[in-house]
């Protein structure tokens, strides 16, 4: 037996829908154990009307894809806005960018107010680590995957980022 959605679960579902639309993201999974959702959008922008029909469809889905899509939509809410930054033309030749594993917002610094893990001139070890991503509500360290001189920092503390965008520029030592 198929249990209904919920009004909030649907108003959840179409806030966790615009967040992915906003950011670019073409396909969304979540596995958890009885329930599964996949989105997939097309490359053409669809209008609010595109959200609104996709709800409908989904009021007869298991509850737990509405529990599941609330705590998607909350761990996008908590990415705050995107900004966008444009890496610098790579001038020096040789240059190592360290890109992000994961999809999530960045943080530079173990904690607000706390100093940086790296900044320019700052000698770095393979595997030392220099940001975090928070992704889904958990925090990635990202560690160095070549030992050397920071260059530069190619985003902001607090940016949402993408899947290989590149974090910092690295001089191999």
């Amino acid at each position: 037996m198929k249990e209904r959605m919920k009004q909030q679960d649907i108003e959840d579902l179409r806030q966790l829908i615009e967040f992915l639309k906003l950011h670019g993201v073409s396909e969304f999974d979540v596995d958890r154990g009885d329930m599964k959702l996949r989105l997939k959008f097309n490359p053409v922008e669809s209008g609010p009307a595109g959200l609104s029909d996709l709800a409908r469809l989904l009021q007869s889905a298991p509850q737990g894809v509405a529990q599941a899509a609330a705590a998607s939509a909350q761990a996008g809410a908590a990415s705050g806005a995107a900004g966008t930054a444009e890496p610098a033309a790579n001038a020096d030749a040789g240059l190592h960018m360290v890109k992000s594993p994961i999809v999530g917002t960045f943080y530079g610094s173990p904690s607000p107010g706390a100093a940086p893990f790296v900044g320019p001139g700052d000698h770095v070890e393979k595997g030392q680590v220099i940001a975090i991503i928070e992704a889904m509500k958990l925090m990635n360290e990202i560690e160095a995957d070549v030992s050397g001189e920071v260059v530069k920092c190619l985003v902001a503390n607090g940016q949402a980022i993408e899947f290989g965008q590149p974090l910092f520029s690295v001089r191999p030592a």
